[in-house]
């Protein structure tokens, strides 16, 4: 996939929208300001903006062209279809998933049941409202299992729970959270992640922490987590990469993101999510990815950028 845009200067004046309000502000703030260096060093007049408030204000004011969404997460993270909506109703164009795609990427749970309405695999889970009776739904679910809110990322909440009495603490942490909580089956085996630019499947990463899992410890601040991309070989890593796109298009993604799978003791392969606004930190799993089909950093940004120019937009 060669570039399509040659001249930076057709790109405009890029706002590059970080930081904002949800639980993933720090890790949003490191990917924005590692984007916009890469943006700068192509010759890319882009500028950074922090949060949904102030990018609509400079926006209204004719400051910029386009938008590069680096936001993570929900309220006020940019992630969740809100910021997505804001900006076709002033006819901007950005980077990522439109509203519907993003919104439904965002809420695991109505991932989960798109994906099993197509017959795609993903863990069994049950739906926790606030107040639900997490010990029957254990029971229905089954150890060992997953609590977490079911809509936050970089597995912000997150506990495995291995039997009974370490549940009531599990819904505790998660409760912590806005939204509901969603209880889904332990998929013991290799955690993996498969990175989408444009329409190009980038190869598999097999995700080694150290610890237990790959928390948020492991994803932002760990030196010891192991990469091996790509993370399968041959069929597996041609129907794991085939899966990932059909999830993508399932929840009507766009533009860019990133796929998580785990891969059970069998070889099968069970969906978890879609990440629409991926990280791009030193530690970030797409990069490692690009680097290894050939594309650096700054290309990989200016590809994402490219994104904004598709029809509809």
């Amino acid at each position: 996939m060669s570039t399509m845009i040659k001249d930076p200067a057709q790109f405009g004046r890029v706002a590059v929208v970080m930081g904002g309000s949800s639980a993933e502000r720090e890790v949003s703030l490191d990917s924005g300001r590692n984007v916009l260096a890469a943006l700068r060093a192509r010759g890319i007049d882009a500028h950074a903006i922090d949060g949904i408030p102030a990018l609509l204000d400079a926006l209204r004011a004719g400051h910029f062209a386009r938008v590069f969404n680096i936001l993570h997460g929900q309220h006020g993270g940019g992630e969740d279809g809100v910021l997505q909506g804001a900006l076709e109703s002033l006819n901007v164009p950005y980077t990522g998933s439109g509203v519907l795609g993003s919104a439904l990427s965002m809420d695991k749970t109505r991932s989960k049941r798109v994906w099993q309405s197509l017959g795609l695999p993903t863990p069994k889970f049950v739906e926790l409202p606030r107040g639900a009776d997490v010990h029957a739904a254990a029971k229905q679910v089954g150890f060992p299992l997953i609590v977490k809110p079911a809509c936050e990322g970089s597995s912000v909440g997150v506990t495995r729970v291995f039997d009974e009495s370490q549940l009531d603490q599990a819904v505790e942490l998660a409760a912590k959270y806005p939204g509901d909580l969603l209880m889904e089956t332990l998929i013991e085996g290799d955690e993996l992640t498969v990175a989408i630019l444009g329409r190009q499947v980038l190869p598999s990463i097999h995700i080694v922490p150290k610890g237990a899992f790959y928390d948020y410890n492991a994803k932002y601040i760990a030196e010891d987590t192991l990469y091996l991309c790509p993370g399968q070989e041959g069929e597996a890593e041609a129907e794991l990469r085939a899966l990932a796109l059909q999830a993508f298009d399932a929840l009507g993604c766009a533009g860019w993101g990133r796929v998580d799978v785990m891969r059970d003791r069998a070889g099968r392969n069970w969906l978890l999510e879609v990440n629409t606004a991926p990280g791009m930190t030193s530690h970030s799993l797409v990069p490692k990815a690009a680097a290894v089909d050939g594309i650096d950093y700054q290309e990989l940004c200016w590809r994402v950028l490219e994104t904004s120019f598709r029809e509809g937009l």
